[in-house]
């Protein structure tokens, strides 16, 4: 049953005025460069002369946050606006300049006519502002330019945030995406007592671009009933006629917000807890709301035709002109604003004070409320390698283990928490277990592990949910990791191309504070799906961060658990970037100790001495490696060289930050053009083994002097299910055919050499044979280590 709850007609009609005033700002930006309050009789130059907006959803955005603004008000409440219709920018804005806080970010956007033309003359043209509700709108964490991702968003927003509420606009295009499917759910993973609380509206105006939307065309008793199968309880809010809406978007508010306060009282009591149905909206108001009823002969508002300009090509069409007048003229402006442009005093005291205004709250400017992390000393995680090889381990379980601490020392400060699809334990992260668990509402059964309504690692299998999570959460001032199959990440491609976006944004606006990076770990990689297949086999993501804007992205390929724990600790503490580190979970040789480690991690690049044997003399070959896989092949190809060829000089680099790679004109982290040189030499063959596609090596150093040297090897998209060992060889990434590439390119073994090269031919064809017959590597290749010398792990 719905109580009745009383807002005074004389306030209904205050806020209908703040809603005309929302929704002339709304039209004033999409269509004017100047007249600003319609002071004169409007005419073709006092409009833009190339019309970018959308006026469709723009309405019913309004009327949501002026009916929030009463609420807010009413019950002081700490709320933000999540706006997830693609092309909201002119109704945020609007109201973010009603309240005041447009003008005290941008002074020369003043709360008056002057700042009236120059909000309006500055959207979506050159040199303003864009379309959406981009970085550069106050109180906003999601632009929503690409749709799906509002309500994951909305949930990463208020955990751990107990006092927030974030109100979550759903439009029914966004609606149809695969995204926003899952991302219903999350109210599976939110705790009443430790979280906030998101109220979710769908906002059903019936149309998407120049289709009717599948929501807004079912039957109701079909609609209501899905939003309950995801375990919510849904209101509904329809109508036209806004003195019937008005009151009906009152009640329904005011009792879904006693609905969510009874949901955290109860939980935050002590009481025992099962999972609550939290309420919903769906409220159902014409597409172009209050816009032209119809242009030219055809009907635009309460369809498809208002999802942009309703007005188009003005120049030739001066009929238009004069409907656009009459439209904006019918918000009555005289009666919202003075002569001087100002809002009246009674629109005025309607929005809510301070950090209470959702245009300022503080959580939309993550930086602003951001703890450090208490991080333990990566070091005492660090494994003993009393020589190169000597030891093997599983990389990402040390990295576990210092994660693990990490969330133990962070616990009552409530802001760090792990994200994946379901990949936890097999990432090896399975030490975070034995201090917290994986967050879980549903019923917990006797026989079930690692599930507690108060976990902090946080599994579904969806990682486009997963990603929303964790940049609600990071930017409302959290921490966070999210591990992934290599393979699968690529799930969240252009998510990943929207948060770059919006962080290379914030670094040019100044009052956007910077907040903690998004840190993936990609593990369970090409080199070791043997198991899985082809399907599971794909390096692919680095080459599509790499494409990122350089001051936001960096990758890392650690090749062993001690440079692992070196680049977590590197990660963590970093602000406003994207790192990708990429890592194997299984078993493998471990090469440097944990203070060698720390050098190699610090220089992104080196030389390793002990692998090397060209100290004090030009090299014959540089051999140099990226990846854990790559290293190990590597150093087996140099072991296989410097018994077969002893006066053969070669040195070893390794890579572990691939940025290095470029020079310092196109990355930050690249290396000097003479360091490169001095490392790679500016004339000897380079035989480089990659982790990922080999083009993107020389597209990184296509500039450096010895590019033309470079020979490099990787994957190849050749794999099926096989060995370990057959994975490199079907890629030619393998220790025999690395080591024959060092006798074609260098010229005194062409001939010298041509035995050893048959002799390295008759391996691989001795490889195939064995694991057709055994279904295993060779023990030459199981077994082999770093045969040479003792202590010198020290990369020094």
């Amino acid at each position: 049953m719905m109580e009745d709850f009383f807002v005074s007609a004389d306030l209904l009609k205050r806020m209908d005025a703040y809603w005309r005033a929302a929704n002339y700002l709304a039209v004033g930006q999409i269509y004017l460069l100047d007249n600003p309050l319609l002071k004169r009789p409007l005419a073709l130059e006092h409009i833009k002369p190339r019309l970018l907006g959308h006026w469709g959803t723009t309405p019913g955005l309004n009327f949501i946050n002026v009916h929030l603004n009463r609420l807010i008000k009413t019950h002081d409440l700490d709320m933000i606006f999540i706006c997830g219709p693609g092309h909201g920018g002119p109704a945020m804005l609007a109201n973010s300049w009603l309240e005041g806080t447009y003008s005290e970010y941008y002074p020369n956007i003043s709360l008056d006519k002057d700042g009236m033309k120059a909000l309006f003359r500055q959207f979506s043209f050159p040199g303003g502002v864009p379309s959406h509700v981009a970085p550069e709108t106050p109180g906003s964490i999601h632009e929503g330019g690409e749709l799906g991702y509002a309500l994951s968003h909305a949930y990463g927003a208020v955990f751990d945030n107990p006092g927030l509420i974030a109100c979550c606009v759903v439009g029914d295009g966004e609606a149809e995406t695969g995204p926003m499917a899952a991302a219903w759910h999350s109210n599976k993973f939110l705790n009443p007592e430790r979280d906030g609380a998101v109220l979710p509206i769908l906002h059903l105006n019936g149309y998407k671009i120049a289709n009717p939307t599948i929501l807004a065309r079912i039957d109701e008793d079909e609609l209501i009933s899905l939003f309950e199968g995801y375990g919510y309880r849904p209101y509904i809010v329809e109508g036209s006629d806004p003195d019937i809406v008005h009151p009906r978007m009152a009640s329904v508010l005011d009792q879904c917000l006693e609905e969510i306060q009874s949901i955290q009282r109860q939980a935050r009591s002590g009481e025992p807890m099962v999972r609550p149905t939290w309420p919903m909206i769906i409220m159902r108001t014409p597409k172009g709301w209050t816009g032209p009823k119809s242009v030219d002969g055809k009907k635009t508002e309460g369809f498809w035709r208002s999802h942009q300009v309703p007005l188009a090509n003005l120049a030739e069409k001066p009929e238009h002109i004069a409907l656009l007048e009459q439209w904006m003229k019918s918000y009555r402006p005289e009666e919202l604003f003075d002569e001087q442009g100002v809002p009246i005093p009674e629109i005025l005291e309607l929005a809510p004070q301070g950090n209470r205004r959702m245009s300022d709250n503080p959580n939309t400017n993550g930086g602003l409320l951001l703890r450090e992390l208490r991080l333990p000393d990566f070091r005492n995680y660090g494994i003993d390698v009393p020589r190169p090889g000597a030891v093997e381990a599983e990389a990402t379980r040390i990295m576990g283990r210092f994660l693990r601490d990490v969330m133990k020392s962070n616990l009552d400060q409530r802001n760090f928490r792990i994200f994946g699809p379901d990949e936890t334990a097999s990432n090896r992260w399975d030490a975070l277990f034995e201090v917290t668990s994986r967050v879980w509402m549903e019923r917990i059964l006797p026989e079930d592990t690692d599930l507690s309504q108060d976990g902090r690692v946080m599994e579904i299998l969806s990682e486009h949910t997963c990603q929303g999570w964790l940049e609600g959460y990071l930017l409302t001032g959290r921490h966070g990791f999210f591990s992934c199959y290599e393979a699968f990440i690529h799930i969240v491609d252009s998510m990943f191309n929207q948060h770059a976006k919006w962080l290379k944004t914030c670094n040019r606006i100044p009052w956007r504070r910077p907040v903690a990076s998004l840190n993936y770990l990609l593990t369970s990689h090409v080199w070791r799906q043997d198991h899985n297949g082809f399907s599971h086999q794909d390096p692919g993501f680095i080459d599509h961060v790499v494409n990122k804007k350089a001051e936001v992205i960096r990758v890392f390929l650690p090749p062993d658990a001690n440079t692992l724990l070196s680049v977590t600790d590197h990660v963590l503490r970093s602000r406003n970037y994207v790192n990708v580190i990429v890592a194997g979970k299984q078993p493998s040789p471990q090469w440097l100790t944990i203070d060698a480690a720390a050098k190699h991690c610090e220089a992104g690049i080196s030389v390793w001495e002990w692998a090397s044997n060209d100290y004090g003399e030009e090299p014959d070959v540089v051999m140099a490696c990226a990846g854990d896989v790559p290293t190990l092949e590597t150093l087996a190809a140099v072991d296989i060289l410097r018994q077969s060829v002893p006066d053969l000089k070669i040195r070893v680099i390794n890579v572990v930050n691939l940025m290095k790679l470029q020079p310092t004109s196109e990355h930050p982290n690249g290396l000097p053009d003479r360091d490169f040189d001095q490392l790679f030499t500016t004339d000897k063959p380079v035989i480089f083994a990659y982790h990922g596609y080999p083009w993107l090596i020389h597209r990184l150093t296509y500039r450096r002097t010895n590019h033309s040297n470079l020979h490099v090897r990787g994957y190849k998209e050749e794999g099926t299910t096989s060995t370990p060992f057959d994975m490199v060889v079907m890629n030619d990434m393998d220790r025999f055919h690395l080591a024959i590439d060092v006798i074609e390119r260098v010229s005194r073994l062409k001939n010298s050499a041509v035995y050893l090269k048959q002799a390295l031919r008759n391996r691989l064809i001795d490889h195939k044979q064995y694991i057709y017959k055994h279904g295993e590597d060779m023990p030459e290749i199981q077994n082999w280590q770093w045969p040479y010398g003792i202590d010198v792990a020290e990369n020094e």
